[in-house]
């Protein structure tokens, strides 16, 4: 089978998740192979390649520089032909729609399109290639959320029994660094109450109102850090500008921390007090999931799947979209509250641990190709 995805994992939710679930599948069942059609080496990939090559999965790294690349694609189709691919999970759209248009010139008899987060708003073109192109040659198409599996049959219109939902989990990670050493690569002091939040800077994320949030919140909680952890998409710079333009306008530089990409954001994120979240729209985000793991409390703006992960009051707090007031008052709260902040990052490991691990995620994965292989075999 072919796992068909932008990267390796080393950046991004999605692209990690699809490695992951292919790194797992039962290889008495599955001979699992990845391609990676934007794959770009150095020594980001270093350890994610050393990860394939031990679990046994085949890499095929595509290096396309545009968004048609026909000879690149070519090559994989090729490839597929020569391997006989027989069941294509692809992930995002990109590798949707090449999926799409690859999967039936081959002798795949599944073809799984995974969407993990758009805004469902505007882009008539994204809708009707969902709906008329992907949908149509897709034996499943998987949301991540109930939410997103709800608008792609209301909003977009693909038939109810195509889409099924299927919630992401994660890999428990290794034990993380003594926080203190964080704090200091960091430069912040011992005590100084930390609110962090890992995505990449990209719009969506919405770093604007975390940051218009922590001009309101420093002056509930004197001295604390709100930590920015995340690069840039590949090629663009023009995010990180227009953040830290924010934050000088705002007069926040001794508040707000940008610590840049890290491949271990699971020692920074053991470092923080709370985790936060303050996305226009998502899917079923990791990040939420690396809090809890964690044992830090949320707060999140309730989007996409969110609520689905996070229990309002329980695990954490939910505030409305674009309200830096709320978020600053939400995230005050529990900085201010440390016995609640513990609790709530406590229920929330549990709740994790038990309902949102990626070998959950792999074996529902599993139990879909082979209940549509079987239905293949049918036609």
């Amino acid at each position: 089978m072919l796992t068909l995805s932008d990267s390796i994992g080393t950046h991004g939710g999605a692209e990690e998740l699809a490695r992951q679930i292919a790194q797992r599948l039962d290889p008495d069942r599955f001979q699992s192979v990845l391609c990676a059609t934007r794959f770009v080496p150095g020594p980001a990939t270093d350890r994610v390649l050393d990860s394939l090559r031990e679990s046994g999965t085949d890499l095929i790294a595509m290096q396309r520089t545009g968004s048609l690349s026909i000879g690149a694609w070519r090559g994989l189709l090729a490839e597929m032909r020569r391997r006989r691919i027989d069941i294509v999970h692809s992930h995002k759209l990109g590798s949707n729609f090449w999926a799409a248009l690859l999967a039936p010139r081959v002798p795949a008899s599944v073809f799984v399109a995974h969407e993990h987060t758009w805004s469902y708003e505007g882009q008539p073109m994204r809708k009707l290639l969902d709906r008329q192109l992907i949908a149509r040659r897709a034996d499943a198409f998987v949301a991540v959320s109930e939410d997103d599996r709800r608008k792609m049959i209301e909003i977009e219109r693909i038939p109810p029994e195509v889409v099924r939902f299927i919630p992401n989990g994660i890999p428990d990670p290794p034990s993380p660094r003594a926080s203190e050493e964080v704090r200091a690569e960091l430069g912040i002091a011992p005590g100084r109450p930390i609110v962090g939040m890992v995505a990449t800077l990209r719009p969506q994320k919405a770093y604007d109102v975390l940051i218009a949030a922590a001009a309101r919140l420093r002056e509930t909680v004197p001295g604390v850090a709100v930590v920015i952890v995340g690069g840039e998409e590949s090629g663009t710079t023009q995010e990180r500008l227009r953040l830290e333009a924010l934050v000088a306008e705002l007069g926040v530089e001794d508040t707000v921390v940008f610590a840049g990409f890290r491949p271990d954001a699971y020692n920074v994120i053991n470092a923080f007090d709370v985790g936060a979240l303050s996305s226009d729209f998502e899917g079923s985000p990791l990040t939420v999931l690396e809090y809890m793991e964690a044992a830090k409390p949320v707060v999140s703006t309730s989007v996409g799947g969110v609520p689905g992960q996070v229990v309002e009051g329980e695990t954490g707090l939910l505030v409305e979209r674009r309200n830096p007031a709320l978020l600053a008052e939400a995230l005050g709260s529990l900085l201010l509250d440390p016995e609640r902040a513990r609790a709530m990052g406590e229920a929330g490991r549990r709740r994790r641990r038990e309902l949102f691990t990626v070998d959950a995620t792999t074996r529902a994965v599993e139990k879909l190709y082979l209940e549509l292989a079987r239905c293949a075999v049918r036609r």
